[in-house]
């Protein structure tokens, strides 16, 4: 596959090379004013995770109980300023990127805290309010750009999280070349990665403890024709692991309102150093097939994992999980773990109320081995199944237009050589300002 995939980039080169220079991105730029902007982007997020078999009762002297509560609930609101400047004219543009993420509590006890949307203080609640600022500087020759600082990225080898109020922040160096049409190379170095409830330059875990030293990531992602592509991406996190992934995506046109998608990502992982995150040898991939008929959407997918550890990653990025099966609560990436899903969505608009859209979803995975803390195998056959039902609006014009409205409910079950049955609950609101 690998092989494949370079000798793809190497005819890209030469196709490259046979056609007439067009016009790039930085001879096009207007200015580092002129083509600036500022953006405000807020959500609120309402979280309820109900442990039905107490998974949540931990001790706590102070309660009557002698425990928590068997739940967690918070109300949170966070705040992104996102500016972003343009690129100065000439052969080198130079511009600069500032950001300013900010959360504030308004329903927590500490009780009901670790949703994970705040900080924990030191009595053990969740922070009232955390602010983090960061920035980074790029430059660009004609379609190629390279950021240093701090940033957020969306590489499947390399992914900053944003499944709470607030987003995980990297920090470190990326090149993107985007020099060939259809082409996209990327490469990078970052040595720190803040959690979604810190404020500190490096605190993944959210506890103001280091987790990253430094990840080095390399990528390629072609188009071969319009409706199909392919990509490539390593990585190499210090002392935990070496990843490769590969996707291929089709899709295929069958009628004017009629279409079917095939989508295929797989990883390979391996310890690294001195294997922070455990001994790891995993593959795991997921194939999935979506039929789009109108405004109606149904998918299927099957996704596996073999080897002597589950699929690691987090370190990396929580985002860090590029497979069909991975949704609200479960990832369905345990050691030998076999899944399926099936999907259906629906987006209403066809019927006249535009904006809103509807999905539900059932994954099951069976055939996972779990352990001890010793390493041995405690079961072969552990199941965990998920059943998620989601609903959107978002309104189409007016003072609040792309004020958009989320529920998300999951059900999950599992054995109990496996873990604990919860029901996740979230409600969420994002209004996004374009300022500037």
């Amino acid at each position: 596959m690998q092989v494949m995939k370079w000798s793809v980039i190497a005819l890209a080169v030469a196709a490259g090379s046979t056609q007439m220079a067009m016009a790039s991105s930085q001879s096009e730029s207007k200015g580092f004013v002129e083509d600036s902007s500022f953006n405000i982007f807020n959500r609120a997020l309402y979280m309820n995770r109900d442990f039905r078999n107490g998974g949540g009762n931990i001790a706590d002297a102070s309660k009557s109980s002698g425990f928590k509560n068997g739940y967690r609930e918070e109300f949170g609101l966070g705040i992104r300023l996102l500016a972003e400047s343009g690129f100065t004219q000439g052969t080198v543009g130079v511009g600069v990127d500032a950001h300013s993420l900010s959360s504030i509590k308004i329903d927590s006890g500490r009780g009901r805290h670790n949703t994970g949307q705040f900080g924990t203080t030191d009595s053990g609640r969740g922070d009232d309010t955390q602010t983090e600022v960061g920035g980074a500087i790029k430059f660009r020759i004609s379609d190629t750009v390279l950021k240093y600082g701090n940033q957020f990225t969306g590489s499947p080898v390399f992914s900053t999280d944003d499944s709470r109020i607030l987003p995980e922040v990297a920090t470190g160096t990326l090149l993107t070349s985007n020099e060939i049409e259809g082409l996209e190379l990327t490469a990078g170095r970052f040595t720190a990665l803040s959690s979604q409830t810190g404020s500190s330059r490096d605190d993944i875990n959210g506890k103001g403890e280091a987790g990253l030293t430094s990840a080095n990531i390399i990528g390629a992602s072609y188009s071969f024709t319009d409706n199909f592509s392919g990509a490539i991406h390593a990585s190499d996190v210090e002392d935990y692991f070496k990843k490769t992934y590969v996707n291929l995506n089709y899709n295929l046109p069958l009628a004017e309102d009629q279409g079917l998608n095939f989508d295929f990502n797989a990883y390979r992982t391996r310890g690294e150093g001195q294997e922070l995150a455990g001994e790891v040898d995993n593959k795991i991939w997921s194939l999935a097939a979506a039929y789009n008929l109108g405004a109606h959407t149904f998918t299927v997918a099957h996704q596996r994992s073999s080897g002597d550890a589950g699929y690691a990653y987090g370190v990396d990025g929580g985002g860090t999980i590029w497979l069909s099966n991975s949704v609200q609560y479960s990832d369905f990436n345990a050691e030998n773990e076999k899944s399926w899903q099936a999907r259906y969505d629906i987006d209403m608009a066809t019927f006249g109320v535009p904006g809103l859209s509807f999905m539900t979803r059932y994954i099951t995975g069976t055939d996972i081995t779990t352990r001890n803390d010793l390493g041995d195998i405690t079961d072969n056959n552990a199941k965990e199944h998920e059943l998620d039902i989601e609903a959107k609006y978002v309104i189409q014009e007016g003072a609040a237009k792309d004020l958009s409205f989320r529920v998300r409910n999951a059900i999950y079950r599992a054995n109990s050589s496996y873990g604990g049955d919860v029901n996740d609950f979230r409600l969420i609101v994002e209004y996004p300002l374009s300022v500037l």
